[in-house]
């Protein structure tokens, strides 16, 4: 597995703690910049350390991008990118919000599979949160076609591998907490996908905050100026805060 690329944000000037891991989306066929660039420089100004991956896309296949989002966190974690005290999470929109989600969820076998390629000295798990922006949850029930297509290849028929990458089907008790949010109205990723994962989630036991905005076209990113929606951003920042992520000084 070839490494993916990591553009990190600058350091906010004020004390901080914890660390987002920004995954744009873009159909596993490209990654969209106004889901990336944008957003690092959005959480930075806000005081949040943050990151951009540019993971694997069509014509790499799956596990390729999940596992370079465990290998980076390991790396964030072990102070490869530099220090960094306290949470980890991952940030993803549309098909980026489904590796985000994937990378949440990840099994057993994932981690081990990568820890047994990792440098020595890394420790692979799961991020400790995850903020999934109109994301893609499930490869089976109203799927997303390119993005199944582009992440599954040749395999993109086998319904057992959909299933099995299907977020709100990998859900269990120590999948981290999330926030969700979507339009109503989404049209190229209904908001079922949403309301299936918090469902998935709310039956584990764990915690999670849903937002459903009435009206908004897919791909909004960080929104400005599209109504109530934008207020998603303000939102997910105090989440983000009461997950220990953010300026030190706000506590």
């Amino acid at each position: 597995m070839t490494a993916a690329p990591l553009t990190l944000a600058p350091r906010p000037d004020v004390d901080h703690r914890g660390f987002v891991l920004v995954l744009a989306g873009g159909g596993y066929a490209h990654r969209a910049e106004h889901e990336s660039v944008d957003v690092v420089a959005w959480l930075s100004s806000h005081g949040v350390a943050s990151g951009y991956l540019d993971y694997a896309i069509a014509p790499e296949r799956y596990p390729t991008a999940l596992d370079q989002v465990l290998t980076a966190l390991a790396e964030l974690r072990a102070g490869v990118h530099g220090e960094i005290t306290g949470p980890v999470a991952v940030l993803g929109f549309s098909a980026g919000g489904h590796l985000a989600g994937t990378v949440l969820t990840a099994t057993d076998d994932d981690v081990a599979r990568v820890q047994a390629a990792a440098a020595p000295g890394l420790t692979v798990s799961r991020p400790d949160a995850a903020v999934l922006c109109y994301p893609v949850t499930s490869l089976v029930r109203t799927p997303h076609v390119g993005s199944r297509e582009n992440l599954l290849g040749e395999h993109a028929d086998d319904a057992g591998l959909a299933s099995a990458l299907s977020t709100e089907e990998r859900v269990d008790a120590s999948t981290g907490p999330a926030f969700l949010w979507h339009t109503a109205d989404d049209e190229t990723v209904p908001v079922s996908h949403s309301l299936g994962l918090a469902a998935a989630l709310g039956e584990h036991g764990v915690p999670y905050e849903l937002h459903v905005y009435p009206t908004g076209r897919h791909g909004l990113g960080l929104a400005p100026g599209s109504g109530t929606v934008e207020e998603w951003t303000t939102a997910a920042l105090r989440w983000l805060h009461e997950q220990g992520i953010g300026p030190v000084q706000d506590a």
